[in-house]
């Protein structure tokens, strides 16, 4: 196996959400692995800044399987992002977020307010609502949402710190779709993004850093790869790599070619 990615934190471009600095871009999501030990090796060689879990797919699960879940959980040392997935009502979430502030000990929720069962589309019309209730009882919301402008906006001005547009719906990997729309929310909101769901290449990770993304959520990209731990690491590298093209100051696209090559020194002979 690869020697896994360094895991400290970047002193000179920190990862901040909330308040809190983490050691990586990249969050990674844990189900859908061929086995637990897939998933701890693909952990340990992305270094992920945080991993989500779903309480309610874990809850329902043999009380063996629950304890060795949460027993992997403590043994990677990572900080766990719990979620709201498979919530269809703002009060589903609000239970379902009071349970995993107990049973992880954590106020970090990621809400997922489930508005259509084909497509997984967030309910953004009771989105916001949602979010600002979870914020006023004292949680860290990292709301699931599409890249509508108007909803993000709305979800920064009740109190969300960072917002998580998504790319295509979940689990498609189809890359970004609309990339105007995403643009333009880098452009006009001043809070951290970061993408969730719908990247299935490193690249789609590496193209929306470079857009200026402060980081992306994955999940059934690195666990349906063939090879889920090489893949983690390929995305955890595309991450690094596109938020240092971000800030390197890319060329301009030229509607001409333009000579690379000097021709410095170049003999001439003459003949006579």
């Amino acid at each position: 196996m690869t020697a896994p990615l360094p895991h400290s934190l970047n002193t000179t471009d920190p990862f901040i959400l909330y308040g809190e600095s983490f050691a990586s871009r990249l969050l990674l999501g844990t189900s859908r692995y061929p086995s637990p030990q897939v998933l701890e090796n693909a952990v340990k060689q992305s270094n992920p800044g945080m991993i989500t879990v779903s309480l309610r797919r874990q809850g329902s699960s043999t009380a063996q399987a629950h304890s060795g879940f949460w027993d992997l959980l403590k043994k990677m040392a990572v900080p766990v992002l719990p979620n709201t997935a498979g919530c269809h009502s703002p009060q589903e979430v609000i239970t379902t977020a009071q349970m995993a502030r107990e049973v992880f000990e954590t106020d970090w929720i990621k809400l997922e307010l489930i508005g259509d069962d084909y497509t997984l589309q967030p309910d953004t019309l009771r989105l916001v609502s949602t979010a600002e209730t979870l914020i006023k009882e004292g949680f860290k919301v990292l709301p699931y949402c599409t890249e509508d402008l108007i909803l993000c906006q709305r979800l920064v001005d009740v109190g969300c710190q960072a917002v998580m547009p998504w790319a295509a719906p979940i689990g498609t990997g189809q890359g970004p779709l609309n990339p105007y729309a995403m643009q333009l929310l880098r452009d006009r909101l001043n809070v951290p993004l970061l993408v969730d769901a719908g990247l299935g290449l490193p690249s789609h990770a590496c193209t929306v850093m470079e857009w200026g993304f402060d980081g992306v959520l994955l999940n059934t990209a690195v666990a349906l790869a063939d090879d889920p731990v090489a893949m983690a690491k390929a995305f955890a590298m595309s991450v690094q790599a596109g938020r240092t093209a971000f800030f390197s100051g890319a060329m301009q696209a030229q509607e001409s070619a333009q000579a690379s090559t000097p021709l410095v020194g170049t003999p001439f002979w003459h003949q006579g």
